[in-house]
């Protein structure tokens, strides 16, 4: 072999041990959390009879008995000549037709009761949004259409139990009898109070008595007073709002005495004190126009409430967030049809187990459910659709 060969098997040679090298750093460098693993489970819940659909599934929450309860606008987004034939005027065909507003689940996914709808006796919302239950089981509701300034409370099977604020009310954050377009509403059970998201037409969050309905304080962004000005379309470069953006779309609180709120179009999450006294804030995909990036919020279920899990409808996908720190651990979930991908994943709750359900509004339509497996070491960045393990 010639001395030029011999000096280029030589120099190919170190080129490939370099690269191999490197790879084999790349991988004992690929960076891995701690964190919740969940997978999708494909097989819930079961087929609602009656040949009943859902619509854009727009609240999920869940009661002292791990029931999950979905509540969904059906007439109204759904077609009625391609999806619900049953329901036409005459039916054009045997299928199908709305399922009820309110619809229970058990943890294995069967129907157990479905309920809701107009009455004499309240306002339905003219576009239901948002559902919790608090430590005594009842139903809370918002509605996010025009003339929803009014929040419903019902009991674990339906029964009406009180309307908070009067509906067709004009838009105004500080307004103390009543709301604008309530996106969600959640508990501090043991101080009585109830926070909502308040929401599409204020931009606030209020809190309230549970028993009354009173609204004891309420603020904006940064705990400022709130302000109904127009801010205008999000930008991402531009000076970070001093008040929120339509929606506020979530405001939950913790064990240890914060409120995460979810800025929706600002696409960040600000903490507070339950007095109103901001902490901290987080943005979340800062480039994310349009509908935003943070949508709903679930705590683990963990005594300290470790790690928050983030619904994204506009890049479909559930974050898994540090609490304390903010930090982004990982993700997962894709668009898309299939379980474990999403379109539009708008509410987010957890189970007493650590399982995980969220829904889907626009053409979504449906929940899903998402098996807590227990921590693991997970890939820190995108884990792509959490498909059961064979």
């Amino acid at each position: 072999m010639s001395q030029r060969r011999r000096l280029a098997v030589g120099v190919g040679l170190v080129a490939a041990l370099a690269v191999g090298q490197h790879a084999l750093q790349g991988a004992t460098d690929a960076q891995t959390v701690q964190a919740p693993r969940f997978e999708v489970d494909p097989l819930w819940p079961k087929p609602l009879p009656n040949h009943w659909l859902l619509g854009s599934t727009i609240g999920v929450g869940v009661d002292s008995r791990d029931h999950v309860f979905i509540i969904h606008r059906g007439d109204s987004t759904l077609n009625r000549r391609t999806e619900t034939g049953a329901d036409a005027n005459p039916p054009i065909g045997e299928c199908c037709r709305s399922a009820p507003p309110i619809v229970e689940f058990d943890p294995e996914g069967n129907l157990v009761n479905a309920w809701g709808g107009p009455s004499p006796d309240y306002d339905w919302p003219s576009s239901n949004h948002g559902i919790t239950l608090d430590a005594k089981d009842n139903v809370w509701i918002g509605g996010n259409g025009g003339g929803d300034s009014h929040i419903l409370k019902f009991t674990h099977d339906g029964k009406f139990l009180m309307q908070i604020g009067q509906a067709h009310q004009a838009t105004n954050s500080n307004s103390t009898t009543s709301f604008g377009r309530v996106a969600k509403v959640s508990f501090d059970d043991k101080a009585n109070e109830a926070y909502v998201a308040d929401g599409y037409g204020n931009k606030r969050v209020a809190v309230i008595d549970m028993t009354t309905g009173a609204i004891k304080r309420f603020w904006g962004a940064y705990g400022n007073k709130p302000d109904d000005a127009n801010l205008g379309p999000y930008r991402p470069d531009a000076p970070l709002a001093q008040q929120f953006r339509n929606p506020v779309h979530c405001a939950e609180p913790t064990t240890d005495g914060l409120v995460y709120v979810c800025d929706r179009p600002n696409d960040r999450i600000q903490v507070f004190r339950k007095d109103g006294a901001f902490v901290k804030e987080q943005r979340i995909a800062p480039n994310t126009l349009g509908d935003g990036s943070v949508w709903d919020i679930a705590f683990s279920r963990d005594p300290q409430q470790k790690y928050i899990l983030l619904a994204d409808g506009k890049n479909e996908k559930i974050y898994v967030i540090d609490r304390q720190s903010l930090e982004i651990l990982t993700s997962f979930g894709d668009g898309g049809r299939q379980p474990g991908q999403f379109f539009a994943v708008h509410s987010i709750a957890t189970d007493s187990k650590g399982n995980l359900y969220t829904t889907e509004t626009y053409e979504g339509k449906r929940v899903q459910k998402f098996v807590y497996k227990g921590l693991a070491s997970l890939t820190k960045g995108h884990q792509g659709v959490v498909w059961p393990a064979k």
